[in-house]
């Protein structure tokens, strides 16, 4: 019976050892800008060449990674499941089309963050002028000292009359030649989900790019109401 069971704790360790190898594996290609050869991934988890081609031939052959040029980058069964992670549910949807207004109105990247392992996580964005200076990701984390963090840190009341009030002005003092405006995002019964940011160039009138910014945010709110006066409960599932 001891032998048993050592053999059994022996045989978890092992599947605990190579699962988190292979997330030491996604995550330093994650790192990397999600693409990275086979001596530069190993090198950079600590782990011998053959462990890590091995893994890296096990992911391929579910599709979380893939091989490129020689190369291997995250496939596209893991981002499918990642899409399938949202803090808040219909809120990636429900941001797409002001997002999208919101860059064609002042040229902004505008990102949707939410407050999440102590960053500012983006979970929605659309890329404008700044991009060649500050890319912008679905996935990417920015400070808490980043206008979009000192929005989801701010101690305020739930909603304001004014949304201008809630609205952080960042003018080039985290990243040179990008200026930030983030306000508020609210759910439908007016909690803080979310905040709103759009990154434009110092040229740019920030009051105005914040103005544009809020009435996004309001949008993104009034699509989440939308979403769920139109959420139908469905009948229980019969048992026989």
């Amino acid at each position: 019976m001891p032998q048993i069971q050592h053999r059994a704790a022996t045989a978890s360790a092992r599947s605990r050892g190579v699962l988190e190898g292979a997330f030491a594996l996604l995550d330093e290609l994650r790192r990397q800008g999600g693409e990275a050869g086979l001596t530069q991934i190993a090198a950079a988890c600590g782990l011998p060449k053959a462990s890590t081609h091995r893994l890296l031939s096990q992911l391929v052959m579910v599709g979380a990674v893939e091989r490129h040029h020689g190369r291997y980058r995250v496939g596209c069964q893991l981002y499918r499941l990642g899409q399938a992670w949202q803090p808040h549910p219909g809120l990636r949807l429900a941001a797409r089309q002001p997002l999208h207004a919101l860059r064609a109105a002042t040229g902004a990247s505008a990102v949707v963050t939410v407050l999440h392992d102590g960053l500012a996580l983006t979970i929605a964005s659309v890329p404008g002028e700044v991009e060649p200076v500050a890319p912008v990701r679905d996935g990417m984390g920015f400070t808490l000292q980043t206008a979009a963090g000192q929005v989801l840190t701010a101690s305020r009341p739930r909603r304001a009359k004014d949304p201008l009030a809630a609205a952080v002005l960042e003018r080039e003092q985290v990243l040179h030649g990008v200026c930030c405006a983030a306000l508020p995002v609210h759910s439908p019964d007016g909690r803080l989900q979310a905040a709103i940011t759009a990154m434009v160039p110092p040229h740019r009138r920030l009051q105005t790019v914040a103005e544009h910014t809020a009435r996004a945010g309001a949008a993104i709110t009034a699509n989440l109401t939308r979403a769920a006066a139109s959420t139908v409960d469905l009948p229980p599932v019969l048992r026989h």
